[in-house]
C-alpha cells in the first residue's frame, strides 16, 4: 500500500484529498501542528511515506517559512516526491496572500524534489448554497469554481500516477459569477456591504478586503481544460 502524507491534512482541503486517496487503496496520512513537535518532528513523522500532499493554513502568516521548513523535512525523511497545494493567480501583487504562495512555489520549484505544483480556483463549498448566497464583492465578477471532490480526485492522480512532474496546473470545475451558481441551485445571489471579519484579526482582515477588492474588479476568472483532463485520467 502506498503511503502518501497529508500534511496540513486535518481541514477540508486535506480531508477531500485523503478522501479520493483512500478510494484508490492509498495510505492517507494526516499530519498536523503536533506533529511537527513530536517526537522526531516533521521528519520523523514523514518516514516511509512514497509522496506527500503539502497545504499551508488558510492566510497563513508566513508561508514561504512554512513551506521551507516542510520541504526541509521532506528531504530529510527521503520523501521523493511532493504536491504543493497555491492558487489560481499566486502572483496578483495586489493579494498579498496570493503572493506568498508565488514565492512558496519557487521554493518548491528548486527543492530538488519531484513536484507539482496545484493552484486551485474558489472552492464550491465556500458558498452556502442552501438559501439565498451573500458574498462581500460582486455577484457578477466571474470565477473558476472549483469542487473539493474533484480537487481531491486531481490530488490523487498527481500524487499517485505518473507523467506529472513539473507540472502546475490551475484548477475550476466551473466558469460562473456568484449569481449564475447560486440560480443553479434554485437561490439568489447579493452583495452585502456589512462584512465586518468577525472570527479573523485586523491583518487577516486587511488581506480579505484585498482580496474582494480584487475580486470586484477582476473575479478569479480559472480554465477547466487541465481538471478536466486530469479526471480524465483518473481510474474509474
Amino acid at each position: 500500500m502506498t503511503r502518501v502524507a497529508v500534511v496540513g491534512g486535518h481541514g477540508k482541503t486535506g480531508r477531500a484529498v485523503r478522501a479520493a486517496l483512500a478510494a484508490r487503496g492509498a495510505e492517507a496520512v494526516p499530519l498536523g501542528r503536533a506533529d511537527w513537535r513530536g517526537a522526531g518532528g516533521l521528519a520523523g513523522a514523514l518516514r516511509g511515506s512514497a509522496a506527500a500532499y503539502l497545504v499551508a493554513p488558510n492566510l497563513h502568516p508566513d508561508e514561504r517559512s512554512y513551506v521551507a521548513s516542510a520541504l526541509a523535512a521532506l528531504q530529510a525523511a527521503g520523501v521523493p516526491r511532493v504536491v504543493y497545494h497555491s492558487v489560481a493567480s499566486p502572483y496578483a501583487p495586489t493579494m498579498p496572500h496570493h503572493l506568498g504562495k508565488a514565492v512558496a512555489e519557487d521554493l518548491v520549484r528548486r527543492s530538488g524534489l519531484v513536484w507539482t505544483v496545484l493552484q486551485p480556483g474558489a472552492y464550491v463549498q465556500n458558498l452556502d448554497l442552501g438559501g439565498p448566497v451573500t458574498v462581500p464583492y460582486s455577484v457578477d465578477a466571474v470565477f473558476g469554481f472549483l469542487d473539493l471532490a474533484d480537487l481531491g480526485e486531481a490530488a490523487a492522480t498527481v500524487l499517485l500516477e505518473d507523467g506529472h512532474a513539473g507540472a502546475t496546473y490551475e484548477l475550476a470545475s466551473t466558469v460562473a459569477t456568484v449569481r449564475d451558481l447560486a440560480a443553479r441551485h434554485g437561490v439568489t445571489a447579493e452583495r452585502t456591504e456589512t462584512w465586518t471579519g468577525e472570527g479573523h484579526d485586523e491583518r487577516e482582515r486587511s488581506l480579505l478586503r484585498a482580496m474582494f477588492a480584487y475580486y470586484d474588479r477582476h473575479g478569479l476568472p480559472v480554465g477547466t481544460l487541465p481538471l478536466a483532463a486530469l479526471l480524465a485520467a483518473s481510474p474509474q
